[in-house]
C-alpha cells in the first residue's frame, strides 16, 4: 500500500474513533520512523493531560514510567505554543517529538508524543516534518464522520416524514397500526415487524406486517406480548442479543428468539406525552440493527405515537370513551404523579374549608399618635433678638422654669433714655415752679410723666425678655438652639409644653373601617420605638366629621387608657393601633376588602 493511498484510507475512515487512532498511530509511527506513540489530550480550560492510547510497532506492551509520562506533557505543553517540539533525549535515553493535532472541537487539546531511536538532529528533523503534513488527517476523520452521520440522520427523518405522511392519511386505528408495521419492515428490512397497545394495563398485539389476520390465542402471539410487555415496563429500546454491557432484562426476548429461531430482534416503546403506551418489535435474520438505525426507529415511534393515539381513541364507543375518561381523571387525581402538586391542591382545600367555617378575633388597623390634653404655646412678648436657648424639645420643665432669653441691649438702652427724660423733664418742672411760670411747669411736668410711662413700658418689656414655662410638662416644640441672634416678631409661637398626665392616643381610621367601631371597644397600641411591647386603650370618642388626608378621608378617633404612663411615653409619638372589632370568618376577612371594591365598581 502506498502513502498516499494509506493516507486516502485514514481520511476515509469510517468506523468507530477507537479503531482510527491505533490506525493512524500506526501509520505515522512507520510513516516518521518512530518505534512507538502515545495520544495525549486535555481541555483547553487548566487541566492535567490524559493518556488516552500508548502503542508500539513492534507490537510489544509499551511501558509508560512516571519519567517518561512527565516528559511527555512538558513536551505536549511546549508543542501547544509552537505547533510541533521535540527534545534531544528523555530520561530514558529515547528521543521524544510532540505534534498538535487540529481537532473539530476547539475546547479540546490531542497531542501526538512520538519516540525514536536516533541520536541524530537531523534526522529527527525531517521526522517531525513528515508527521506534521499528516497532523490533519484525523480532524479531516472528525469531518467525515460528523457529514456521514448528518446524512443519515436526514436519511432517517426523511423516511419518517414519508411514513408519517402516509399514517395521516389513514381514517382508522387498525389500518395506521398495519401501515406503520408495513412501512417500517420495507424500510428498515425487517422480516417481520408487530405493533402492540397498552389497553386496561397490558400490551394487547395490534398488527404484524403483511398479515391482515392473526389468532390472538395463538403461542407466538403470548410470547411476543411477554416480549412487548419487558420493553414497556423498563421503558427501554431492548435490542437482541444484548450488547456487552448492557443492563437490561431481556428474558421474554431471549425466550420469544429461541422459539422463532430469530438471530436479531429489536423492541421500541412508543411514548405518548412522556409515558410508553405502545410496543413495536422488529425482527430481522441477516444483521444486527445498528445505533443509526435504533435512533431512527425511535424517532419513528415517537412521531408515530400522536396519530396512533388520537385514532385509539376516536374508535373507541360511546360508554368506553366515557369509561376511559373517567379512569384517566381518577388516575391522573388519586395515582403518585406530580404528587407535591396534588398535596397543594388538597391544602388549598383544606384551608379554603377552614376559612370558611372557623372565624378568628378580627381587628381595624390604624397608625396613631400620642398626644396630651393640656398644651401650652409660648409666644414673643416683643419684637426682638434670641440671646439664650436654655431647654431642647423633650426636656422636662417644672412651672416657670426659664425657656429662652431674648437680647435685652436695645431695652436697657431704652430704659437709660426714659430714665434721663425724666430726670430732664422734673428738673425743667422744679426751674418754672421757680421761676413762677405756671405754663412751663405744667408741660415740663406732663412730659416727665410721659417719661416715667415710657420707663415702666420698658422695664415691663426687659423682665419679659425671658420667657419661662406656664406649667409642669415636656417641651414637645421648640428646637431653637440654632437660631440664636435670630430675629423674632410679636406673637410669634417659639414653645410648646405639654403636660404628661392626661396622654391620650388620637387613631386615623379609614372611612371603609369606621362603621365597625363603637365607643368602649377595647384597642391594643404598639409603639414605633418599642413594638415588642403592647399596651390596652379604649374608645373614648369618635369625632362625626371626616377630614381630608393623603391617604383618603379619615375619622380621629380618641383612645385612652386606665393603666399608668409609661416613664418614657412623650408627645407626638407614633406606632400602630388595633381595634378589637370581633369574630369574624376567616374567609370574610381575608375577601372582605375585595368585594367590597367590586361591589363598589359593579353595581347597577
Amino acid at each position: 500500500m502506498t502513502t498516499q493511498t494509506t493516507i486516502g484510507s485514514l481520511h476515509r475512515f469510517s468506523e468507530h474513533p477507537a479503531r482510527f487512532w491505533p490506525a493512524y498511530l500506526d501509520f505515522a509511527c512507520r510513516h516518521g520512523g518512530a518505534e512507538a506513540a502515545l495520544l495525549l489530550a486535555k481541555k483547553a480550560s487548566p487541566g492535567a493531560w490524559k493518556t488516552l492510547l500508548a502503542l508500539s510497532v513492534a507490537g510489544d506492551p509499551l511501558p509508560l514510567s512516571q519519567s517518561l509520562l512527565n516528559a511527555a506533557e512538558k513536551l505536549a505543553d511546549a508543542a501547544l505554543e509552537t505547533g510541533s517540539a521535540r527534545t534531544g533525549s528523555a530520561p530514558a535515553g529515547e528521543a521524544l517529538a510532540a505534534i498538535v493535532l487540529p481537532d473539530e472541537d476547539p475546547a479540546q487539546l490531542r497531542v501526538a508524543l512520538f519516540i525514536f531511536r536516533t541520536a541524530d538532529d537531523a534526522d529527527l528533523d525531517r521526522a517531525v516534518e513528515r508527521l506534521q503534513l499528516i497532523a490533519d488527517a484525523p480532524a479531516v476523520y472528525q469531518r467525515q464522520r460528523s457529514a456521514s452521520q448528518s446524512l443519515k440522520e436526514v436519511a432517517s427523518i426523511a423516511e419518517t416524514l414519508d411514513v408519517m405522511i402516509l399514517l395521516n392519511g389513514e381514517t382508522s386505528y387498525l389500518a395506521a397500526a398495519m401501515t406503520l408495521a408495513n412501512e417500517t419492515a420495507a424500510r428498515y428490512r425487517c422480516a417481520r415487524v408487530s405493533l402492540g397497545w397498552c389497553d386496561k394495563g397490558h400490551i394487547q398485539l395490534q398488527a404484524i406486517s403483511h398479515m391482515d389476520r392473526f389468532e390472538k390465542k395463538m403461542d407466538i402471539v403470548a410470547s411476543l406480548e411477554a416480549a412487548m410487555e419487558e420493553a414497556l415496563d423498563q421503558d427501554e429500546e431492548i435490542p437482541w442479543p444484548l450488547p456487552a454491557g448492557s443492563t437490561v432484562v431481556a428474558r421474554d426476548h431471549a425466550r420469544f428468539a429461541a422459539e422463532q429461531n430469530l438471530a436479531h430482534l429489536l423492541s421500541v416503546p412508543i411514548r405518548l406525552d412522556g409515558e410508553p403506551v405502545g410496543v413495536l418489535t422488529c425482527e430481522r435474520d441477516d444483521r444486527a440493527f445498528s445505533e443509526e438505525e435504533i435512533g431512527g426507529l425511535r424517532i419513528l415511534c415517537d412521531q408515530a405515537a400522536r396519530r396512533l393515539g388520537d385514532l385509539k381513541a376516536a374508535d373507541r364507543n360511546i360508554l368506553r370513551k366515557l369509561g376511559d375518561d373517567l379512569r384517566q381523571r381518577s388516575a391522573k387525581l388519586l395515582g403518585i404523579e406530580h404528587t407535591l402538586v396534588k398535596l397543594a391542591a388538597g391544602l388549598v382545600f383544606i384551608l379554603l374549608l377552614i376559612s370558611l367555617i372557623f372565624k378568628l378575633p378580627y381587628r381595624v388597623e390604624a397608625p396613631f399618635l400620642l398626644k396630651s390634653e393640656d398644651v401650652r404655646q409660648v409666644s414673643v412678648p416683643f419684637e426682638g433678638y434670641i440671646d439664650e436657648v436654655h431647654v431642647r424639645i423633650g426636656q422636662q420643665v417644672r412651672q416657670g422654669a426659664p425657656l429662652l432669653s431674648l437680647d435685652p441691649g436695645d431695652l436697657l438702652l431704652e430704659e437709660a433714655e426714659a430714665t434721663a427724660n425724666q430726670v430732664r423733664y422734673v428738673r425743667e418742672a422744679e426751674k418754672a415752679r421757680a421761676r413762677n411760670v405756671l405754663g412751663e411747669m405744667q408741660i415740663a411736668q406732663a412730659q416727665a410723666d410721659q417719661a416715667r410711662a415710657q420707663l415702666e413700658l420698658v422695664r415691663y418689656r426687659l423682665s419679659q425678655a425671658e420667657l419661662r414655662s406656664p406649667i409642669d410638662g415636656i417641651v414637645v416644640d421648640g428646637d431653637l438652639e440654632e437660631l440664636r441672634g435670630a430675629p423674632v416678631n410679636k406673637g410669634d409661637i417659639l414653645f410648646k409644653v405639654a403636660r404628661r398626665e392626661n396622654l391620650f392616643a388620637e387613631l386615623k381610621i379609614d372611612e371603609r373601617d369606621i362603621h365597625e367601631l363603637a365607643i368602649g371597644q377595647p384597642v391594643a397600641i404598639a409603639f414605633v420605638s418599642q413594638p415588642q411591647l403592647k399596651f390596652a386603650f379604649t374608645v373614648d370618642r369618635i369625632d362625626p366629621v371626616a377630614r381630608a388626608d393623603e391617604e383618603g378621608n379619615l375619622f380621629r378617633v380618641r383612645a385612652v387608657t386606665d393603666e399608668s404612663l409609661a416613664a418614657w411615653w412623650r408627645p407626638g409619638m407614633s406606632g400602630i393601633a388595633k381595634v378589637e372589632i370581633g369574630k369574624r370568618r376567616i374567609a370574610w376577612i381575608l375577601t372582605h376588602r375585595t368585594v367590597d371594591f367590586l361591589r363598589l365598581r359593579l353595581w347597577w
